[in-house]
């Protein structure tokens, strides 16, 4: 395979492998409809994601829920790489038709082609999500492994942020791994689980290997610091640049697993490159559970610079409170593991931030719209 179209190639995951597969001699087609919210006002003269591809690749300025799009971009592709979606937990919950329409509808029209053209695609590798699993799973003493449906709206307005299970009272937060209970939250994590199992289930239909990456908290140089809606490395240290206070959700003990971008590029390539990858599903994490309070204390100290740290108690609809990846699969099928740890990439990260232009802090407005949605608490 030498010719790789990269959807969203423009976007943060997707030029950063488009560089790489660049470097590896691969032949580079991107589309991508260059989002306002994540480029910015006048991306094709701003936006340094798309600058750091332009004139590198073959730029397709194009929308995947648009066929004529989808049929430019894939003639003569060898793969496809699809990272193309609209991406925002607390977003998806009151844009719905939007996330569905890009997610799902983009996605469906990209495998009605494949179904019913004659293309050279061998394989599709397509970027999944650990929202699909919802909760993490957790161990309990009585009953074994459990997957904890998602918390009551009652319990978190009085402070209990913790999951519950019936029947068992101490639970203990264990990896997630890919035979885990498959229970979406939000409409991001809805959308992203059917994409997923499109592609797995239609691809094969017609010869198409598949393959499904479920990425954990992708960070890392390069990404967006306007985009109010997602990643909070960006979000916090943008807060932060502006002299701005960080005000945490819950009791800021929620965990994530934050991974750092040249890992997810690897990995993503050896989906791409290894036939041990085609039909099979893939954590990428680092398998490190890292609490909220501990990420923005630790970006405090990397800048230098003192904010107000407030733990608010508020939260919002359709986030989880832990998952962290079990890497055991792709370990032993691909030979991936995570070469850099939290404190060097956040090091990486910030001292990228400080060559940056500080960004306007657009977060409140955010809070502010998903308030007047009653999607935050």
């Amino acid at each position: 395979m030498k010719n790789i179209l990269i959807t969203g190639g423009a976007g943060f995951i997707g030029s950063n492998l488009a560089l790489k597969l660049l470097q590896k001699g691969y032949v580079i087609t991107v589309l991508d409809n260059l989002s306002t919210q994540i480029h910015g006002e006048n991306p094709e003269e701003t936006s340094p994601l798309y600058n750091s591809i332009k004139d590198k690749v073959n730029f397709i300025k194009g929308d995947v829920t648009v066929i004529d799009d989808w049929k430019k971009a894939i003639s003569n592709q060898d793969a496809i790489v699809h990272f193309a979606a609209e991406t925002g937990t607390g977003q998806s919950m009151y844009e719905v038709e939007k996330y569905v329409k890009v997610n799902i509808q983009g996605t469906a029209l990209m495998l009605d082609f494949l179904i019913n053209n004659k293309t050279n695609v061998k394989k599709v590798i397509v970027a999944s999500s650990r929202s699909i699993y919802g909760e993490g799973k957790y161990l309990s003493k009585t009953l074994g492994d459990v997957y904890p449906k998602h918390r009551k709206e009652s319990d978190m307005q009085k402070g209990d942020f913790d999951v519950k299970y019936p029947n068992t009272d101490v639970l203990e937060l264990v990896a997630t791994d890919e035979d885990s209970k498959i229970h979406p939250s939000s409409v991001y994590g809805i959308t992203k689980q059917n994409q997923e199992q499109m592609v797995m289930t239609v691809c094969p239909t017609v010869g198409i290997a598949p393959v499904a990456f479920r990425y954990q908290n992708v960070y890392g140089p390069g990404q967006s610091l306007s985009n109010p809606y997602t990643g909070i490395l960006s979000i916090f240290s943008t807060q932060i640049k502006n002299g701005n206070g960080i005000n945490i959700f819950e009791d800021g003990n929620e965990t994530r697993d934050f991974v750092y971008i040249d890992d997810i590029v690897d990995a993503t390539i050896l989906g791409l490159e290894k036939e041990e990858a085609n039909g099979e599903v893939f954590n990428v994490g680092t398998g490190v559970a890292i609490d909220v309070i501990t990420v923005a204390k630790t970006l405090i100290a990397s800048y230098g610079i003192e904010v107000p740290l407030t733990v608010t108690g508020n939260y919002r609809i359709g986030d989880i409170r832990h998952n962290y990846a079990c890497l055991k699969k792709i370990e032993k099928t691909l030979g991936f593991s995570p070469k850099v740890d939290f404190e060097r990439g956040i090091s990486n990260f910030t001292s990228w931030v400080d060559t940056q232009e500080v960004k306007e802090d657009n977060y409140d407005k955010s809070i502010a719209e998903m308030k007047k949605k009653g999607m935050y608490k």
